[in-house]
């Protein structure tokens, strides 16, 4: 998998902890032009690397990389990036700290910033915990950030989506294996737990009941359990799962400094043009959410993306949902930064 790192020395986390260096693994495609002013910033999801963002990248797509600088920064935990499986002690497996969205951010912005010499970006989007990334990028650094598109994702987790992340971190913990993350092989009955558990809410019921799965080659429910889901998280690191479940539970732009968890407040501080895009079947970062968030947002908007594959919908395996972001993206694009009036 090729990719580079930029490590930073010494990176204090909110936690306390300090990672000596910090690894940062991301990957850029495109050409960054002269003045700097075609940089977007596309930060990885939940389990996910710079590979699964890549069907939006790439000449002619939604990020077309004959026009833009496109960044892939991998989140924290995910393997690539500094993560329980590839940090050594202290800090090694079950040790790891607590890794927050904003130290996320804080590393990318050194990298954008110190790295690559990159003082605005045109663009920042994301999915699911790219999402999350997204809303603390705009949060965060708002002069920094024309627009942001964080899409079947949110500005942070409900208590709904911590319940549904409560049930997949009980489902890979009870595995006899497990022993408190210092386990001396996977956890395999875990991860098949934790897969099916996660099975019931990355697609929508109406994608079960009309046997949808069917069209990913799946000959049965069970088949598409055994195969299409055990399978994603079967060589995945159970450390390195749940370092990143914590992250996304705990995330809350309201929880910036400054902001004394007022969230509202916190999305009322954005200045890029914001077009929100959740899908309407996803079981944990639904659209009324979103709805409530972008209602604090000067210059933000909301696009329900259409279709019943619940929160997969923004993975781009299903061609209308697909269709829908990449055409969503490119408006923005085309747009100006911001809303005439609006601070620059």
């Amino acid at each position: 998998m090729t990719h580079d790192v930029y490590e930073i020395e010494d990176f204090v986390l909110e936690s306390g902890a300090t990672l000596r260096p910090a690894r940062l693994a991301y990957r850029t495609y495109g050409t960054l032009n002269a003045d700097r002013s075609n940089a977007v910033l596309f930060p990885t999801w939940f389990a996910g690397t710079h590979e699964a963002n890549e069907w939006l990248i790439g000449p002619g797509r939604a990020l077309d990389t004959d026009t833009y600088f496109v960044i892939v920064p991998n989140l924290f935990g995910n393997g690539l990036s500094s993560s329980p499986s590839n940090t050594p002690p202290p800090y090694d497996r079950a040790r790891f700290p607590a890794v927050s969205v904003r130290d996320n951010v804080a590393a990318q912005h050194r990298l954008v910033t110190e790295g690559l010499g990159i003082e605005r970006l045109a663009l920042v989007t994301g999915c699911s915990m790219g999402a999350l990334q997204t809303y603390q990028w705009a949060v965060s650094h708002p002069a920094m950030v024309e627009r942001a598109a964080p899409y079947c994702g949110a500005a942070r987790t409900s208590p709904h989506n911590q319940v549904f992340l409560e049930g997949v971190r009980a489902a890979l913990t009870t595995d006899q294996d497990w022993r408190g993350g210092w386990y001396e092989r996977p956890p395999r009955a875990g991860l098949r737990a934790f897969a099916r558990v996660y099975a019931g809410w990355g697609f929508s019921q109406a994608f079960y009941r009309t046997h949808a799965y069917r069209e990913l080659g799946a000959a049965s429910l069970e088949d598409f359990l055994a195969h299409f889901w055990e399978m994603n998280f079967h060589h995945a690191d159970a450390n390195d799962l749940l370092a990143m479940l914590d992250t996304w539970q705990r995330a809350d732009v309201g929880t910036t400094p400054g902001f004394d968890g007022d969230t509202a407040r916190a999305l009322g501080t954005i200045r890029a043009r914001l077009l929100a895009l959740p899908s309407e079947t996803d079981l944990y970062f639904p659209p009324a959410d979103e709805e409530w968030s972008v209602s604090f947002v000067p210059n933000g908007e909301v696009r329900e993306i259409p279709g019943i594959w619940g929160h997969l919908a923004g993975g781009g395996g299903e061609p209308k949902a697909a269709a829908f972001i990449a055409d969503a993206l490119r408006e923005l694009l085309a747009a100006p930064a911001r809303t005439e009036g609006a601070s620059a």
